[in-house]
């Protein structure tokens, strides 16, 4: 694919991005649905909002979803693929030929994509905040002893925070650490992976929509694309479903053996609590429902983890000086958005061959 072919799908700005979503689904005759995040505005003081485009049959049997900026910036990427899908003629006829319905769902974090925060409005990490709150928490224990010398008071962090933070590691394992730091706490509203104390916006409209356009579902095969962890442009296919072996089997079979499950220890991500596909368990009970996180790698894991505590450190230091800011804000820019030719092209051509397999596994069904 010709660079500036790949590059053209994507967007500088979230306001850019969803313009260009939007336009491109006219261009298709997509039906088009809008939720505006009301109580706020973008970074450039445009609307906020999660953007949905369907093709094909209302109701259809075999629902394909591909949702984008669940952890705001990763919506770079997203979105990218998104446009370039809706601009795929002959993969959208595949997809109309096998009588698939297309649900594109954009920006499913609008604040935090504009705003360039992983997190939403009120700090919650969406992919921590899907899970059962008239149950009992998660708890994650070790995060507690972890939060002093991942958000220390100053920034950058002293030398005397590297070497209690390097200590722990030594202790316990570099394993253990990522997982306290990322597997989601919930006490601690201001801190990195925070799930939240109640269902967020994200979640309620995530849902809503799942009902509206999944009810008449038997099989959703449902691709989530996400950027941060593991290799520079390589798309690890992470399966965030239920522990079920049939449902892991059925990924398999449709993806590859490629396909890595956090809980049996092989991905490069951590065995996360609510993540936003699971909500499709909950209004689509009735479907058959075959999950993909498409996790595109941009820099070293630790990088993106320090940026991403530089993030969260910013939103407790409002009184940071501007300058620093706004190196926080294109430092985070850069952990989740390669803004590359090559990059660019590595995700549009993997990401294609996903869509291609699920449409393929979801004609079998």
């Amino acid at each position: 694919m010709h660079a500036t072919a790949a590059t053209r799908h994507f967007s500088g700005t979230y306001a850019e991005a969803r313009q260009k979503f939007l336009d491109a689904a006219a261009g298709r005759g997509a039906a088009i649905e809008s939720f505006e995040l009301e109580a706020h505005r973008g970074a450039l003081g445009e609307t906020l909002a999660t953007d949905v485009a369907y093709l094909g049959a209302p109701g259809a049997a075999r629902l394909l979803i591909v949702s984008s900026g669940t952890h705001g910036p990763e919506g770079f990427c997203g979105s990218g693929c998104q446009v370039a899908t809706l601009n795929d003629t002959e993969l959208l006829s595949r997809i109309e030929q096998a009588g698939i319905g297309l649900l594109l769902v954009h920006a499913v974090n609008p604040h935090g994509f504009s705003h360039l925060h992983r997190t939403n409005e009120d700090n919650i990490d969406l992919n921590r905040n899907h899970i059962d709150f008239d149950a009992p928490l998660p708890v994650n224990a070790a995060y507690a002893e972890v939060e002093p010398f991942v958000l220390p008071a100053h920034w950058p962090p002293a030398a005397t925070d590297q070497t209690v933070m390097a200590a722990y590691i030594e202790k316990h394992g570099m394993r253990a650490f990522r997982a306290a730091v990322t597997a989601g706490q919930y006490t601690s509203p201001q801190g990195v992976f925070y799930g939240g104390k109640a269902p967020s916006w994200s979640n309620r409209t995530m849902r809503g929509i799942l009902r509206r356009y999944g009810a008449g579902a038997t099989h959703i095969g449902w691709i989530d694309i996400h950027t941060g962890l593991g290799p520079y442009g390589h798309g690890e296919k992470i399966y965030p479903g239920r522990n079920a072996p049939a449902d892991l089997a059925r990924a398999r079979a449709w993806w590859g053996a490629d396909v890595f499950a956090p809980f049996d220890g092989q991905s490069a991500s951590a065995d996360v609590s609510g993540p936003v596909v699971s909500a499709v368990y909950d209004e689509c009970p009735q479907a058959t429902a075959s999950l993909m996180g498409l996790e595109f790698g941009t820099l070293p894991d630790q990088e993106v983890l320090t940026r991403l505590r530089a993030d969260t450190w910013l939103r407790r230091h409002p009184e940071a000086p501007e300058d620093q800011k706004r190196q926080i804000r294109q430092d985070l820019r850069d952990a989740f958005y390669c803004d590359n030719d090559e990059w660019k092209g590595m995700v549009l051509g993997q990401t294609r061959v996903v869509l291609l397999q699920t449409v393929q596994g979801l004609k079998a069904a």
